[in-house]
């Protein structure tokens, strides 16, 4: 099996989510729903030329953002929370302009994975229900990767490389999609840029949402499109045909329509 469940067979690990999961559970039945847990430790993998050891430090949050007060709105965290604490330690040590593309680790029912240049720094999202079923852990449970190797490989002793400046302004436009809970991200983002080559940048998810407001079978994402022409300012006329071509897109092929 990939991991084992059981801390007795757990010296060594391909991954700490399993270890992590059994804290947050052990929590859990003990009344304390919220949660916010890091662990810094190592995976060990199997290769034909012997066994690799790597660092990881790996982020683990549910429940309630904030402790119960009168004064304070309680907020459950999520998504978005989370990608801004995995930013925020990455900006710390210096890491910056951080590529977004879909994380290709089956863990996550819905994630992204953060990279500087070709290097991956940090897996992060939302833990499929069907492993946390395996704990009978009920609630959402949010989970970042970090392989701590590649980001003190890069932290603090980045090249800095200068360009001139664009002389002509990017745009940024979001869309919150409603779709079917088997549509993915990678999804998402692949069809983006078959529907736009030249003109569309970046596809970021920073946002995901499913719960009682929604139909069951739906969850909503929020997307944000980077679009910049480098010969020339982009006009209302020329942004609106492009997000009504990415709208269409998705409507056509993930029978997604706009919240």
């Amino acid at each position: 099996m990939l991991n084992p469940l059981s801390n007795d067979l757990g010296v060594m690990r391909q991954s700490l989510l399993f270890s992590g999961l059994e804290s947050v559970v052990h929590n859990i039945n003990r009344r304390n729903n919220s949660l916010k847990f890091f662990e810094f430790g190592k995976t060990y993998h199997k290769f034909e030329s012997g066994y690799s050891e790597q660092k990881h430090l790996t982020l683990f949050v549910s429940g309630n953002r904030t402790k119960q007060s009168w004064h304070i709105t309680q907020k459950t965290s999520d998504f978005f929370y989370l990608k801004g604490t995995v930013t925020s330690i990455l900006n710390r040590l210096g890491i910056q302009n951080l590529k977004t593309s879909p994380t290709k680790n089956d863990v996550f029912s819905e994630g992204i994975t953060l990279s500087l240049g070709k290097i991956k720094l940090v897996d992060l999202g939302v833990v499929k229900r069907s492993v946390l079923k395996e704990f009978g852990i009920k609630q959402e449970v949010l989970f970042a990767d970090f392989n701590w190797e590649n980001v003190l490989k890069v932290g603090g002793k980045s090249q800095i490389k200068t360009a001139e400046l664009p002389k002509f302004p990017a745009v940024k436009r979001d869309f919150a999609l409603l779709l079917d809970d088997s549509v993915s991200f990678n999804e998402i983002y692949n069809l983006a840029f078959q529907a736009e080559k030249k003109l569309l940048k970046e596809v970021d998810l920073f946002d995901v949402y499913e719960g009682d407001k929604l139909e069951k079978g739906k969850k909503s994402y929020a997307v944000s499109f980077l679009l910049q022409d480098e010969n020339k300012t982009l006009n209302d006329v020329e942004i609106d045909k492009i997000m009504q071509k990415l709208q269409q897109t998705y409507e056509k092929n993930v029978g997604a329509t706009l919240r």
